[in-house]
């Protein structure tokens, strides 16, 4: 699903990412864990494609997500792969405030052009799921931020993402939303074999993750469970 060697990051002479080696493989749920400032949430965002690595001229870096090398794409074909088979989950929730509930869930749909009917159903199904069905037409104000969550958590399963890439998705949450969140992760993963990189501090949800690494003075590695 994801191979990527030699993922380089520096920010001016500051080497935050040396040399990263990372395979998550299809179906699996993998959990970065690492302390403040190592470079978390800067692998996630380059694995992702919303950021780019520093590439060493002297070493091949690779990237591949679902077999298709990323580093080659053109931005136009990079804002196509995230549309069509990528979700975000981000600390918080980056939803739009104009719109409603069910917009909101809607609009990666409706930017991939699929049908507006398929896309209302298949979004109100995932509200129901969510436990988020009464908040339709509601603003994004009047949803606890609980609910924020988990609709951000739906958005990102609107076109049936390959992969999900969640940045510490229950930083922001108190303990029993949290770990109905967790729950809905592992659900996911094992049932229906949605494939997830997460950044987490979280040890409840590392332990649920089938690998765990930790990245440590720009190097990832893995963690014996």
């Amino acid at each position: 699903m994801i191979q990527a060697k030699n993922i380089y990051k520096f920010f001016g002479k500051n080497e935050i990412l040396k040399g990263v080696n990372i395979m998550v493989k299809e179906g699996s749920m993998v959990c970065i864990l690492g302390e403040s400032g190592v470079g978390k949430s800067t692998l996630l965002h380059i694995l992702g494609t919303l950021e780019k690595p520093t590439i060493n001229k002297k070493i091949k870096t690779i990237l591949k997500i679902n077999k298709k090398e990323i580093l080659s794409m053109t931005d136009d074909e990079l804002s196509s792969l995230r549309n069509q088979k990528i979700g975000f989950i981000f600390q918080t929730p980056q939803l739009l405030p104009e719109f409603t509930v069910l917009e909101n869930i809607c609009l990666p749909g409706l930017i991939n052009k699929k049908n507006k009917e398929y896309v209302k159903k298949k979004a109100i199904n995932l509200l129901k799921k969510f436990n988020l069905y009464k908040y339709e037409n509601s603003k994004i104000e009047e949803l606890s931020g609980g609910q924020k969550q988990r609709l951000s958590v739906a958005r990102a399963l609107i076109n049936n993402p390959k992969i999900i890439f969640a940045d510490e998705p229950s930083g922001n949450l108190d303990q029993k939303n949290a770990e109905e969140l967790h729950n809905f992760f592992s659900l996911l993963n094992h049932q229906f074999k949605q494939t997830f990189l997460i950044v987490t501090h979280n040890l409840q949800l590392a332990n649920m993750a089938d690998e765990k690494l930790k990245i440590e003075n720009g190097i990832i590695y893995k963690i014996d469970k």
